[in-house]
């Protein structure tokens, strides 16, 4: 695939704030007209990557585009070109929606104004809300307020940053249903997102962990990537079950689904041995999983866990 296919090509970012290294020679492609889910533990510079993606960072090392532009000589380009929803609501609560696009619209100095509102306010289903004020929003519709605003200009790339944190379940599918619309006609999403739902509805994922890319690729593509094994039991006290498990050289991690334990390693056959034990015992039912992306994620969270306390400890 051509540079030009990319929406996003970036090699080796490289962000320093004073003596912490903030994110560590990230390298990442997402093609056009695709939706990537960018996840990792809070702190990992998740969202100094988005910024340094859309020029309101300069890296102290790497290159790259976005939009086929430098990041680092097109900075004023690419913010004209793209949409970016931070976490916080940030607009303007004693205006309505229609006053805060048109406000909006106003200070980017854009042209058909009027237009450019409606077509907003129609494509996110805000037009029977127009007059409502921001403040009387629920998270829900605030996102959408925010969403509208950043395709006012036409972007072809949005950068959202956990935008449906705190928003209730049915609220979310809502505002993904209008995420993927958007890609359906041409527009490049990267969404950083600690739902596991979410993530499973983007074309593929990035995995970083504290500066570092850890992995990337299609949901299937990082399951099979991660060389996890699993086995589930169900019984009665499975926490003191579980307490036990987590002893355990091969066993990575032990994670509590509903009525059952997901115990996963990276090893096959010493995980079996090391479970072996229990397998006889009339309390518990033991079966082997595929593993799921849920398992290979608490995986991972584990890993970047065990980094941070390593990082303190050489510290």
């Amino acid at each position: 695939m051509t540079t030009q296919a990319y929406a996003i090509d970036v090699k080796n970012l490289t962000k320093r704030f004073g003596d912490k290294l903030v994110v560590d020679h990230f390298d990442v492609k997402v093609p056009k007209g695709k939706i990537y889910g960018f996840l990792g533990p809070n702190g990992s510079g998740k969202t100094t990557t988005l910024r340094m993606i859309c020029g309101l960072l300069t890296p102290d090392e790497g290159e790259g585009t976005a939009l086929g532009l430098d990041i680092r000589t097109d900075a004023l380009e690419i913010k004209k070109r793209i949409g970016y929803m931070t976490q916080k609501f940030s607009f303007w609560e004693d205006l309505t929606i229609r006053e805060n696009l048109e406000f909006v619209a106003t200070v980017y100095g854009l042209d058909h104004k009027k237009q450019r509102v409606d077509e907003a306010l129609t494509k996110l289903n805000l037009a029977t809300r127009q007059k409502q004020l921001a403040s009387s929003l629920s998270g829900g519709w605030k996102q959408r307020l925010a969403l509208a605003a950043c395709i006012l200009h036409d972007p072809q790339l949005l950068l959202l940053d956990e935008p449906t944190a705190g928003v209730d379940p049915k609220a979310r599918r809502e505002f993904w249903d209008e995420i993927h619309k958007l890609a359906a006609n041409g527009l490049t999403v990267l969404v950083s997102t600690h739902y596991m739902d979410e993530a499973e509805r983007c074309h593929a994922i990035i995995y970083m962990s504290y500066g570092k890319l850890v992995t990337q690729g299609s949901v299937q593509d990082v399951i099979q990537g991660a060389g996890l094994y699993t086995w589930v039991v169900q019984g009665e006290n499975l926490m003191s079950l579980a307490a036990t498990l987590e002893k355990l050289e091969a066993v990575k991690t032990v994670a509590p689904f509903g009525d059952s334990l997901h115990v996963s390693g990276t090893d096959a056959d010493s995980l079996k041995a090391a479970l072996t034990p229990y397998f006889d015992n009339p309390a518990y039912d033991w079966h082997q999983e595929s593993p799921s992306f849920e398992d290979v994620f608490i995986r991972y969270m584990a890993d970047a866990e065990d980094n941070f306390l390593a990082k303190k400890e050489a510290g």
